[in-house]
């Protein structure tokens, strides 16, 4: 799966010298350019406002709604000048719209779950959701995804994206303090077309790395994302859940050990709490347990670098993997020059403090022929999927593109050793 700088969403386009407060009655440069949209005569904006419809025909599904959405988000810049016409309206909504081709630089870092839907599932075969990491112009980077299966024997089949990209409905109301908001796509879009942009200001720069899980509390099924939101100076763990990937909620979590990258869920609560793996010193993996699943403190040391090909730093790649022998937990090592590879630990299931074996070789780590892309000699994921006896590893190959693995379970465990 490679970027395709063609897939654009609409944004909203802010001038420079817009002003926080759209109430001001001072002259800024979003005003001036409502004012001589109004300056028109009534023909001249239909033909221009043909004219945009026609030149981005095919690109977007309902421009004019989008025209319509932004004009409201502006209508405090509206409140100084007289009343407006549908046409004026929309055309001045177009004026503060711009597309952003949101993964032309990178398309990277995927996770993997079970899809919510499984009809039309190959006959002993399972549909799956993609999530990737996409970085457009500027290192913004956006959530996306892609649908698809996994046969009965285990090969694995991406649909094609679709042609068109959104971004999502905001369903709560914003402010500059904003540390939780909901949002929503429709069910005419296609789950390849849903587009997870910037919302938050703490993600103003970013939403990076989303590890999903399937999460089972009492037989309901909760999809989560820890994630790493970014100002483009600051960082924090945020959470997203979602049970239909239609609907999103992102929420900022709090405590000690929120404040680096690279957290991951548990897939269920361990003796009554919920349990994290995290990486508060920026080099070690830690587990910690908790009553509430906003709010993570403290924890424990449980791996720490070892061995040559992680003695820069440890990290997960993605949520602990329940087998009978105890919790998978796949993890990224750097080396030198920064060479990042992908190994694998089996923690006890009853107490994940404990580290039954590990990895002393790398899993998989950049081929000479892959090393080349946004980020050299990196290879990537953040989170597997367990299909009847086999691990579904997709990864990223030099922060560019991404491809897949398949483990048969009983060989991957037979590799790791207590090292």
């Amino acid at each position: 799966m490679h970027p395709d700088p063609e897939r654009v969403v609409v944004r909203p386009f802010k001038p420079a010298t817009e002003p926080r407060d759209f109430n001001s009655t001072d002259r800024t440069r979003a005003n001036h350019i409502v004012d001589r949209v109004l300056a028109l005569d009534a023909a001249t904006v239909s033909i221009l406002l043909a004219d945009v419809l026609e030149n981005f025909r095919g690109r977007h599904r309902n421009l004019l709604e989008i025209f319509e959405s932004r004009a409201e988000e502006m209508r405090p810049v509206f409140l100084a000048h007289p009343s407006f016409t549908q046409e004026q309206r929309r055309l001045v909504g177009a004026y503060f719209v711009h597309e952003y081709s949101f993964e032309a630089a990178a398309l990277f870092n995927p996770s993997i779950v079970t899809h919510p839907d499984q009809s039309g599932a190959p006959p002993g075969g399972r549909r799956f959701v993609l999530s990737l990491r996409a970085v457009g112009e500027g290192h913004i980077s956006s959530l996306t995804f892609r649908s698809g299966v996994v046969s009965a024997d285990g090969n694995v089949i991406v649909d094609l994206p679709a042609r068109l990209a959104c971004i999502p409905r905001l369903r709560t109301p914003l402010t500059p303090d904003s540390d939780r908001c909901e949002v929503s796509f429709t069910a005419e879009e296609d789950i390849s077309e849903r587009v997870i942009f910037p919302v938050l200001p703490s993600q103003s720069n970013g939403i990076e790395d989303a590890r999903f899980v399937e999460f089972d509390e009492a037989g309901r099924k909760t999809y989560y994302a820890t994630y790493t939101a970014y100002t483009g100076r600051n960082i924090r763990s945020e959470l997203l859940e979602t049970r239909d990937f239609v609907t999103f909620r992102m929420s900022s979590m709090s405590g000690s050990a929120t404040h680096n990258k690279g957290m991951a869920l548990f897939p269920r609560r361990i003796a009554g709490k919920y349990a994290m793996i995290a990486r508060q010193d920026n080099e070690s993996l830690y587990l910690v347990y908790s009553d509430d699943l906003y709010d993570w403190s403290g924890g424990e040391v449980i791996l720490k670098p070892q061995l040559p090909w992680e003695f820069v730093q440890i990290g997960n790649c993605g949520s602990p993997i329940e087998l009978d022998e105890g919790w998978l937990l796949l993890t990224h090592g750097v080396g030198p020059v920064r060479r990042y590879s992908i190994g694998a630990v089996l923690l006890d299931k009853a107490n994940p403090i404990k580290v039954l074996a590990r990895s002393c070789e790398p899993l998989v780590h950049p081929e000479a022929p892959d090393r080349k892309g946004y980020v050299p000699n990196v290879v990537y994921t953040c989170g597997a999927m367990r299909f009847n006896d086999r691990i579904i590893l997709p990864y990223a190959v030099s922060d560019t593109f991404c491809t897949f693995a398949t483990m048969k379970i009983a060989a991957l465990l037979e590799s790791l050793q207590s090292c």
